[in-house]
Formats: structure tokens, C-alpha cells, sequence
């Protein structure tokens, strides 16, 4: 794997502000990208038992994802072929699903199964297709997409490589700890690009350069998804971060404790509370001249521990050269980004809000392993507005830049963005691959 400092051929990409700000390109999505690509609409533990259910929404479509009463998931568009209605809202537990305008009703594998006054129609529906429209599903690792294209590819080969790297994190055996939906005012590509590098880390999130060692990543693309890591690093977690200059300590141990500390404290995500009481070990039992490498080790190996002393189990296929070679962050084309661990993930979603390109719908779901029947009842907040509200600093931090960047975008004086040729791969893969789909084509210097 190439390092953090590789000397490889570095094209300069310009990403057009139009990508962001433009009602066109917004539309040309909405007819070109999301009707045709696999999307991530919600973890299967959320639809867990027969009629649970629960409406995902994209642009101007609305589709219904359910348990089947085999067990299987199915999706239907979530409209009524009587007069257009949408039938269900939310997420809950039906036996079926009724059109609340004129009663028309379905079963859970979409067959009409009830038109109110059929009689009056004297026959003439009995040729009609009355059921819902199904759309196809897939899952992958405890996920639920959707496609809402009959003829799509399957979604093992819209996944390409990323099982191959992700699958030894059991993302499908971690359950929600926490989550998030935002209403912000920025495109949705502002909103996860801020999470598909880690360039910000110094700048946005500089109280973590004390104990975080090295920050400069590289990155690198996998067809249409993309991953960063920090391959090469000589400076590791509880030193500070080479760009500060400071003197790196003698004894690491406090600073791997308190960068599980800020991260639980701050964030809730990646890695769990479970991992900082466990980071807390390595103070009494690893002696105060250990390298960094055997700290951060050390605190790894009391988490696994820990985890298995609650019954939640471990990863045992994640050893250190699966980690290395999965790197920190996954892009999966074309709304979510990942950062996984041991214990915990983190997964961002984004999506348009309807048909303004200034605004969209964020999600951040905070993953963990649970031991079975120990899983949280986590409230699922939606906040429409964000005003005086805080989510934890971290998250705070990066949803600040997320609007100023909105405004930036529309600036006379901005010309295009120039995603960094080395660590910021993800995005420039991202918008060559976008433009393809959106326009037929990458624009030329993308």
C-alpha cells in the first residue's frame, strides 16, 4: 500500500460550482442518478419482525421498504395506483398497507388486496395492474439498499471491492448506538464530501492534533468508490501530530488515553465507550517507556477484552493487515461514507431535500456491537431546524463549514473547487464518476 508521502502522478482535478449550486445539474440527478444507482435506505435492524416497515425518500421519489412475511425485505414505490397518493409515512408496523384517501389496500408483498366500491368500475379493473410497483433490495453488512432501476446490476457487482475491505469490520453485527437526521442548509455533496477526507482534520478539528499523531493521509480510487488511510505514518495515536513541532513524549500512554477520551466525549462514534474504559488500562499494566505502536496495541487488546466479557463478540477476521489495508474511510458511491473500527462505526448518508440544491438531508448513524438482546431502544432524533442546537463538538464543527461552503460555492470569485491530488482522491473519483452518470460524461479537467 502507497503511503501518506507517495510520489505518485498527481493530476490537478477542478470540480465545477455548478456540481453544487445548479437547479439543472439537481434535476439531471433526479433523472440520471438516483433512479439508477444501488442507495443504502436504512440498517435491517430497523424493520427487524414481519409488517415492520419504514419510508425512505429521495428527490421526488418515495418508496416503502418492508419485512416480508417470509422473512425476505421487499420495497414498493410508496403511491397509490388509484389516484397517486402517498400511503405511508414514517417508519412502524403494519399488516398492510392502506391508502388513507380512498382506502385502497395492499398486503406486505404489494398485491392489491381491497379497492373500496369496486363494484362501480363493473369489471373494467380486473385487466389493470392494481398492486404497488416493486423496486429491487439487497443487503450488505446489516444495510439495506434499494434500486429502484428493474434492470440495474446486482448490487455484489455495484459493491465492487468494498466487501472485500470492509467485511472483516462484521458492520453487519453492530447495531445503532445513535442517530442522527439533519435538515442543512448546503447540497448533499457539500455535506458528505466534508467527511470523505481527512485534509480538514488540522484546520476544523485542531483540538485533536495533541494525541492524534500523523493527519496527512493519502487516498485512493476503487471504480466508483474511493477509501483514505494514513499508510506510512511515523507519528501514531497519543503523540502529537508533526505539523505542531512539538517534542514527541516519552511516555505515549496519556495521550493514547485521552484520544479515546476526546473522541467519546466529543463524538460518540468509531470507537465506543467501551474502548476508552478500556484505553484506561494501559496505565497500570504497560510500562511508561512503551512505544506508541504497543500502547495503542495494548488498549486494542483490553477493548477486545472488554467486548467479550459483554457477550458482544469480536471481529476475529479484522487482524492489523486487514485494518491497514482498509485504510480509515470508505466512500460508497454515490451518498455514503464510513469510518469503521473494532467496536464502533460511524456512516454518513446524505440526500437532496426535494428540489433545492441548497438544501438536503443528512444522516449520521453511530454503530456498535451489542451483546444479543442488549441493544439500546435508540430514538431515531430528526432536527429540521438547527439553531442553538449542538450535537457534540466534532459534529458541531463539521456542520459549521458545511453552509459557509454553500455560500462560498455561489461566490463570484469562485472559480472551481481543486480537490488535494493526494489525500482528497475520494472526491475527485467522486465527481468524475457523478458526471457521468449526470451528464453522459466527466466535464473536461475532471
Amino acid at each position: 500500500m502507497a503511503t501518506a508521502v507517495d510520489n505518485r502522478p498527481r493530476d490537478i482535478i477542478k470540480v465545477a460550482a455548478e456540481n453544487y449550486t445548479s437547479a439543472e445539474f439537481a434535476r439531471r440527478e433526479k433523472e440520471h442518478l438516483w433512479p439508477k444507482v444501488w442507495q443504502v435506505a436504512c440498517r435491517e435492524e430497523q424493520i427487524p419482525n414481519t409488517g415492520d416497515y419504514i419510508v425512505y425518500d429521495i428527490a421526488d421519489d418515495t418508496i416503502i421498504v418492508t419485512r416480508a412475511r417470509d422473512g425476505g425485505i421487499k420495497a414498493f414505490f410508496n403511491v397509490c395506483p388509484h389516484r397517486g397518493r402517498r400511503i405511508m409515512e414514517g417508519c412502524g408496523h403494519a399488516v398492510n398497507f392502506r391508502c388513507g384517501y380512498h382506502n385502497w389496500t395492499f398486503g406486505l408483498d404489494g398485491k392489491n388486496v381491497a379497492v373500496q366500491d369496486r363494484e362501480d368500475w363493473v369489471g373494467t379493473l380486473d385487466s389493470e395492474n392494481l398492486n404497488l410497483v416493486e423496486v429491487r433490495t439487497g443487503t450488505w453488512g446489516g444495510f439495506v439498499f434499494i434500486n429502484m432501476d428493474p434492470d440495474c446490476e446486482s448490487l455484489e457487482t455495484f459493491l465492487g471491492v468494498i466487501p472485500e475491505y470492509l467485511d472483516p469490520f462484521e458492520l453487519g453485527n453492530m447495531r445503532f448506538r445513535w442517530s442522527l437526521e439533519l435538515s442543512i442548509d448546503c447540497n448533499w455533496k457539500v455535506a458528505l464530501e466534508a467527511f470523505m477526507e481527512a485534509y480538514h482534520v488540522a484546520a476544523t478539528h485542531a483540538q485533536l492534533l495533541d494525541t492524534q499523531g500523523e493527519d496527512r493521509t493519502s487516498s485512493f480510487a476503487h471504480g466508483k468508490h474511493a477509501h483514505f488511510g494514513y499508510w506510512g505514518a511515523e507519528y501514531f495515536i497519543g503523540e502529537p501530530s508533526p505539523r505542531l513541532k512539538k517534542q514527541r513524549p516519552k511516555d505515549v500512554r496519556p495521550g493514547v488515553v485521552d484520544f479515546f477520551r476526546q473522541m467519546e466525549e466529543t463524538f460518540g462514534a468509531i470507537f465506543t465507550d467501551r474502548d476508552y474504559e478500556a484505553a484506561k488500562q494501559i496505565m497500570e499494566h504497560i510500562p511508561a517507556d512503551a512505544d506508541p505502536m504497543t500502547a495503542f496495541g495494548a488498549a486494542i487488546e483490553f477493548g477486545r477484552q472488554a467486548a467479550i466479557a459483554d457477550g458482544c463478540g469480536y471481529p476475529e477476521g479484522l487482524t492489523y493487515e486487514a485494518l491497514a489495508k482498509a485504510g480509515t474511510g470508505w466512500h460508497i458511491f454515490p451518498n455514503c461514507q464510513t469510518l469503521p473500527y473494532f467496536d464502533g462505526a460511524v456512516w454518513y448518508r446524505a440526500r437532496p431535500d426535494g428540489d433545492n440544491p441548497d438544501k438536503c438531508i443528512f444522516n449520521i448513524w453511530s454503530l456498535k456491537r451489542y451483546a444479543p438482546g442488549k441493544e439500546p431502544n435508540v430514538e431515531h432524533e430528526k432536527h429540521t431546524d438547527l439553531t442553538g442546537k449542538s450535537f457534540g463538538l466534532i459534529v458541531d464543527q463539521d456542520v459549521a463549514n458545511m453552509k459557509e461552503v454553500q455560500k462560498g460555492l455561489k461566490s463570484r470569485g469562485f472559480a472551481y473547487a481543486r480537490p488535494n491530488p493526494l489525500q482528497e482522491v475520494a472526491i475527485a473519483n467522486f465527481h468524475r464518476t457523478l458526471e457521468q452518470y449526470v451528464l453522459g460524461q466527466a466535464r473536461s479537467g475532471s
